[in-house]
């Protein structure tokens, strides 16, 4: 069952790219993710008290608890490095270097969480780097507009991030309810983003947020919520090392919707490293 909730995760988490893409078009990234956690905090609350896990908080082990903070802290610094690279750059090369968390997830699931290696892994493993080096292209405008490579930094943090956020909830979430872990971590991230916001003085652009932002913003938050409850019960009964790559098959969904909706085409060579993310993935289900 823990693969149908991976998937769906990865279903949702694909939608996320695009409608954050159109959100933060006009909009500031950091304010934005701010907004979006705002929307995911109440829904995900609103989970927890439907499944009526709110009465097991106090069950919860001071080590949970601390490896849910550590996850939430590390997602947020993933977030905000994510949806920068968003807007600095297109959202089919911003995704593949995301998604490439997926190598360094299993490596810290094996050393850490004790998860076998075997050759699919590795052969899995290849294949993903490999396809996520192929997609990696410099902005054809990168020229023009003087950010050439700025959104690949961002991304890379965000991978990096995304890492540590899967293998500190893999640990915080055990032994508790998942939709309680997604809500304690959520309220970590938005405590982190509206700091950030404050700090940079973010908060008086809210104003000049347009109705279309506004839409979009909301909508992404709604389809994070989803996302991360499919993900972390996903988590919770399966291994790490096949959960997250799973997951980031929402990849097909972006590229499909950046197509699509924002124009955005794959060069042959983006293809081919497309091609090989996939089946180094799919690989991870034999």
């Amino acid at each position: 069952m823990w693969i149908v909730y991976a998937l769906l995760s990865a279903l949702f988490a694909g939608v996320v790219s695009i409608l954050a893409k159109i959100g933060i078009k006009n909009t500031d990234s950091t304010l934005a993710t701010a907004l979006r956690t705002v929307v995911v905090l109440i829904f995900a609350w609103l989970m927890v008290f439907v499944v009526g896990s709110q009465t097991t908080i106090a069950d919860i082990e001071p080590e949970s608890l601390i490896f849910l903070i550590l996850s939430g802290l590390a997602t947020g610094g993933s977030w905000l490095c994510y949806f920068k690279a968003l807007q600095l750059g297109d959202v089919n090369k911003v995704v593949p270097v995301d998604k490439s968390s997926t190598v360094l997830t299993m490596l810290l699931s094996m050393i850490f969480l004790g998860e076998g290696i075997t050759l699919i892994k590795v052969a899995a493993m290849a294949l993903i780097g490999i396809g996520t080096y192929l997609m990696i292209e410099r902005k054809e405008s990168g020229k023009q507009d003087g950010k050439g490579y700025k959104w690949l930094i961002y991304a890379v943090l965000s991978a990096v991030f995304a890492s540590l956020t899967a293998i500190l909830g893999k640990v915080g979430i055990e032994g508790v309810e998942s939709n309680l872990g997604t809500a304690i971590r959520t309220i970590v991230v938005l405590v982190m983003a509206w700091l950030i916001v404050f700090m940079q003085g973010k908060q008086r652009d809210i104003k000049q947020i347009d109705k279309r932002s506004w839409v979009f913003i909301t909508l992404s938050g709604l389809a994070t919520g989803l996302s991360w409850l499919c993900y972390y019960r996903a988590l919770q009964e399966g291994p790490a090392s096949v959960v997250v790559p799973i997951d980031k098959l929402s990849i097909l969904i972006t590229v499909a919707f950046g197509y699509f909706i924002l124009h955005e085409k794959l060069k042959k060579q983006s293809t081919i490293g497309l091609v090989l993310i996939v089946a180094g993935t799919l690989s991870l289900l034999i």
